[in-house]
């Protein structure tokens, strides 16, 4: 049988009403490669009864924080108390690693949710640990910690009164509003210095998101959580992610506006990233929603990627290279300044700068040439 995980033409999309992949590639450790029935004449796609349903999986986890040692992120380790995402987002990152359980980074990534049920208690018997330094965790940097079934097994919370419990410093990264839920934890955590959460918000065009992202909440309503935590007293930031050219790029001051106005104090983006399978089902939902522009819109990502679908290397995978690429940091960087975002950090930075220049006038410094100012 052939590799139809490799074989475009092996597959005949289906857009299903609430899910974002068109097909459900195989998961490239599989030995066995599958083939579709086609469906008969009268089968409706759009039919309850046909609709690719969500099943959540009980995963008892052996550990839960991960670590990193990647320049691009501000932090070193994370919590992801979900393995899969409901939100179904098309171009999430994480997809291949449902390849690695055996099933496709496709549809099955989006419909088979493993939950870490025991998240919380492993936690715990971490920071108790006589050797453990504390350091921010993560939470969300691979699955959305509040996808929907959350809202029923409530492991991202257990989670959270873990670390208020030890006062250990979090951030939060999430497309749902659900994380409102939890602002009487965060809010005293925030009081502290402990706590931050960051929205993330791609586009304000509701069509748009309701096939790239069939299960997150809308861009209106994560605005409008934003201004909830705001409220709060949470600090709160939003991601423009991921900026897509030719589809999303354009949204990007009226993101950042929306959410400044909500109260957000920080910002930052991404740039669309399409490692492994996520290139090919990315590339189906352009073709199947976005017909007319998916040509376009991929030689545009590969300008800015330096002629491929992807570009990983450290530095520049979050940003791209090139004009285009340039152009987007540049309007990103101007929006922040009319508007007052990243303030607090522009601020932190240039007194880190003045105290690193300060020289006492007694008693002299031998100083190294060899050494920057910022080593």
């Amino acid at each position: 049988m052939g590799n139809s995980a490799k074989d475009p033409a092996a597959f005949s999309p289906i857009a299903w009403k609430g899910r974002a992949a068109v097909s459900n590639r195989e998961s490239r450790f599989s030995r066995m490669q599958h083939e579709r029935e086609q469906p008969q004449p009268e089968s409706d796609p759009d039919e309850a009864t046909g609709a690719p349903a969500t099943e959540v999986r009980i995963e008892v986890a052996r550990s839960i924080v991960s670590t990193n040692r990647s320049p691009d992120l501000p932090f070193d380790r994370s919590i992801n108390p979900y393995r899969g995402c409901e939100h179904g987002c098309v171009y999430c990152y994480a997809r291949p690693t449902h390849a690695y359980l055996g099933l496709s980074p496709g549809m099955d990534f989006e419909t088979k949710i493993f939950a870490k049920t025991n998240a919380a208690e492993l936690l715990r018997k971490e920071l108790g640990h006589p050797g453990y330094v504390a350091s921010m965790i993560a939470l969300g940097a691979n699955t959305d910690p509040y996808q929907p079934t959350e809202r029923r097994l409530q492991i991202t919370r257990a989670v959270l009164g873990v670390l208020s419990e030890f006062q250990h410093p979090v951030s939060i990264t999430t497309k749902s509003s659900l994380v409102t839920r939890d602002i009487d934890i965060l809010a005293p955590m925030a009081a502290k210095g402990l706590a931050k959460v960051f929205i993330s918000v791609g586009t304000l065009d509701a069509d748009i998101a309701r096939t790239m992202e069939p299960r997150a909440n809308s861009p209106a309503r994560r605005i409008q959580a934003i201004g909830q935590l705001s409220a709060a007293a949470i600090p709160t930031g939003v991601i423009a992610a991921p900026i897509v050219p030719a589809l999303t790029d354009q949204d990007l001051e009226r993101v950042l506006e929306a959410a400044a106005a909500a109260g957000a104090r920080y910002a930052s983006y991404v740039l669309l990233r399409l490692p492994l399978e996520v290139a090919e089902l990315f590339t189906e939902w352009l073709q199947t929603h976005h017909p007319l522009r998916a040509r376009h819109v991929m030689s545009l990502i590969q300008q800015m990627r330096g002629g491929r679908n992807n570009d990983s290397t450290f530095g520049i995978r979050m940003r791209g290279t090139g004009p285009l690429a340039d152009l987007i940091e540049r309007r990103f960087h101007i929006a922040c300044k009319r508007l007052g975002l990243n303030a607090e950090r522009v601020q932190a930075r240039m007194a880190a700068t003045v105290a690193a220049v300060s020289v006492p006038a007694a008693p002299p410094v031998a100083v190294n040439p060899q050494m920057s100012l910022f080593d």
